[in-house]
């Protein structure tokens, strides 16, 4: 299909970005291309779920539950991915994958969904559909996510445990978290004896303390064990921090010993402070119609957040989460997302809302009438009279930190994400991923940040956050934890064109969105590939989304992969013969900056013409390596310089090919 359009309808709709520009700037987010399944899923959308990268096969996988698969894509280049295997499971729908040193660990469900599940172990270079596992071991009911430690010694499993439903006789599994240590022999060599379990049950009895603590247990007929659902782990270390986010909690977890530490409490979030607030309403226009109204209001937000990350500054750990926000059907006989604080069974309490008519006071339509709110631990008076709301999710980010095993939020970004999206898509603010209507998820949700990633690029550490409901992903420097800075928000959706089966993208495309084509709907998983280990060199974003099918290509950085090594302080100005040399086509350059410098480092041919800019931008003392690329170019001798302050130095490489 051949797709035209003006430069004007390119700007308007298909990039979709909002930079904010500072002197200090490394990033230059840029759209390379996209792949779509061609499967747009309006209802259980899980076409282009989650994301890992084989760097020596430049290899990605993709899960696409619907068809019970794990894609698997020549990433070689980047703008263009192509399919070429999957592995599918009858067993049950994968949920998760990780890779390491060259294993792909894929998490599967049972088709009974209360059952425990399994964890594959495969060949990343070799997966597909002839290949066999490695090694597959029973886990928890519904592994939700998985992660390899960072030395690869372990797996970590999020089983969460879902019930069939809350009526009595039901089938409610306990959450649990497993951890499968790789053998000595390799992934190959793994066994049941291989894999021990963390549960909860040594919290049973405790609902009452834990409530107090801000855990959410409420599940009728459960016990502690079988409420806590863990969906996420990050990990720093030995300590495992688990979501459980309909339980708006953090679990710890010591790896070691495959013990709990203990649970802790996220608390509320509370929206009536200025530059916490939010737009609660999809019906606060003229007549009735959605509009932006973004203010402090008297309603606390449960952050239950989706996606965790952690990063060491200082020698001091932080953990990051995207706070999307999750209810629980059936709860109580009641589906809890459909109630709303006008309902008849909300009564207010007058002595904290004021006037709580639903016709000109606080439960109208326009202000918080309309809000989905949870009854599942209602904060009422001996009346039954509320004294507070409490509203799924926090629309933000939020960063803690971690003091002898307590998490101590430093920073919350408050109501940035409904500003900027409301600043940058002005008729299509909270639009939900299968609609373009203005304001159709205020009342439930808003943004919507499910997943988030963290980098180091140059010397700046930066979090990715994905929106799922409006799409897109916000950019924030967050090398200082407790003062981050907004960067930039990318967003390859194309608001002119209404979402359905016939605009979403099949097979690849090079660049932002067509004008013809509806673009990412529904970013749920955020892969990080380092420009080390990138095809092109450059650090890469890649975004699954799970409505559109699509998998997209963001590059970070204009400029190759620039790794400062830690903890090397050296004393004078030196730049490195490349490794190896002769190369084909990759090589590593080695240099050094005993104070901080205005870098430039560029590559050229024999001719002198410059072929390459490695890097270039101020940088702190340190030693750097940086890598180069040269697939595309001919064999021969090429010449690398190096411009630091006064330095100045050049060296010779031999490309081979």
């Amino acid at each position: 299909m051949k797709h035209v359009f003006k430069s004007s309808l390119f700007v308007a709709s298909a990039l979709m970005m909002l930079l904010v520009q500072h002197a200090a700037a490394q990033l230059s987010p840029t759209v390379l291309g996209s792949w779509g399944t061609g499967l747009y899923r309006s209802s259980d959308p899980r076409s282009a779920e989650i994301l890992a990268y084989d760097a020596p096969s430049r290899r990605l996988f993709v899960v696409n539950s619907v068809s019970n698969n794990v894609l698997i894509l020549d990433f070689s280049n980047p703008a263009l991915p192509r399919l070429i295997d999957s592995v599918r499971f009858t067993t049950g729908s994968p949920n998760s994958i990780d890779i390491r040193n060259g294993v792909l660990a894929v998490a599967v469900d049972s088709t009974n969904r209360q059952a425990p599940g399994r964890v594959f172990f495969y060949r990343a270079a070799t997966a597909g559909a002839t290949a066999t596992a490695l090694a597959s071991v029973q886990v928890g009911a519904l592994p939700d996510m998985l992660t390899f430690t960072a030395d690869g010694r372990f797996v970590l499993v999020a089983n969460e445990g879902e019930p069939n439903n809350y009526n009595a006789g039901n089938i409610d599994p306990e959450g649990s978290v497993s951890i499968i240590e790789i053998p000595s022999a390799g992934a190959q060599a793994i066994t049941q004896a291989n894999v021990r379990t963390v549960d909860f049950r040594s919290l049973n009895g405790q609902e009452t303390a834990l409530r107090a603590r801000g855990v959410r247990i409420f599940g009728p007929r459960a016990t502690v064990a079988q409420d806590l659902e863990p969906e996420y782990i990050t990990v720093q270390g030995d300590t495992a921090y688990v979501v459980c986010q309909e339980n708006n909690a953090i679990a710890l977890v010591r790896i070691s010993t495959a013990s709990l530490i203990g649970i802790r409490g996220l608390g509320l979030k509370n929206h009536n402070l200025a530059g916490f607030g939010l737009d609660p309403s999809d019906r606060d226009g003229a007549g009735g119609t959605g509009a932006i109204n973004i203010a402090p209001r008297p309603v606390f937000g449960i952050y239950q957040p989706d996606g965790i990350a952690s990063y060491v500054v200082g020698g001091q750990t932080f953990v990051v989460t995207a706070n999307e926000g999750d209810a629980r059907d059936g709860y109580a006989g009641t589906n809890e997302p459909e109630i709303r604080g006008g309902a008849a069974s909300v009564r207010l309490d007058p002595a904290v809302f004021g006037d709580t008519s639903r016709t000109t006071g606080i439960r109208r339509d326009s202000l918080l009438g309309r809000l989905q709110i949870s009854i599942a631990l209602p904060d009422t008076t001996p009346a039954g009279l509320y004294r507070s709301l409490q509203c799924f999710g926090g629309r933000s980010f939020s960063i803690f930190r971690v003091e002898r095993d307590s998490l101590v939020r430093v920073y919350d970004s408050g109501d940035d994400f409904e500003r900027i999206t409301a600043a940058r898509f002005p008729a299509n603010f909270n639009a939900t991923n299968t609609s373009n209507a203005l304001d159709n998820r205020s009342d439930d949700k808003g943004p919507e940040p499910e997943d988030v990633k963290i980098a180091r690029i140059g010397d700046s550490t930066y979090a990715f956050i994905g929106l799922e409901r409006i799409g897109g992903v916000m950019i924030y420097n967050i090398t200082s934890p407790t003062a981050p800075r907004f960067v930039a928000y990318i967003n390859n959706r194309n608001f002119s064109v209404t979402p359905g089966a016939s605009t979403v993208l099949s097979g690849a495309v090079a660049g932002p969105v067509a004008a013809d084509r509806v673009g990412d709907l529904g970013a749920e998983g955020l892969l990080i590939i380092p420009g080390n280990l990138s095809p092109n060199s450059r650090p890469l974003l890649v975004v699954a989304n799970e409505v559109s099918g699509t998998v997209t290509t963001i590059q970070l950085s204009a400029t190759a992969s620039v790794e400062q090594l830690a903890e090397v302080m050296p004393k004078g100005f030196a730049l490195e013969q490349n490794y190896p040399n002769p190369f084909n086509p990759t090589t590593t350059i080695r240099y050094s900056l005993p104070q901080a410098a205005q870098v430039s480092l560029k590559v050229y041919d024999i001719l002198g013409r410059e072929v390459a800019q490695l890097v270039n931008m101020r940088q702190a003392a340190g030693v750097y390596v940086a890598q180069f690329n040269a697939a595309n170019l001919p064999s021969g001798m090429y010449f690398y310089r190096l411009e630091a302050g006064s330095y100045r130095e050049t060296r010779k490489m031999m490309l081979v090919k």
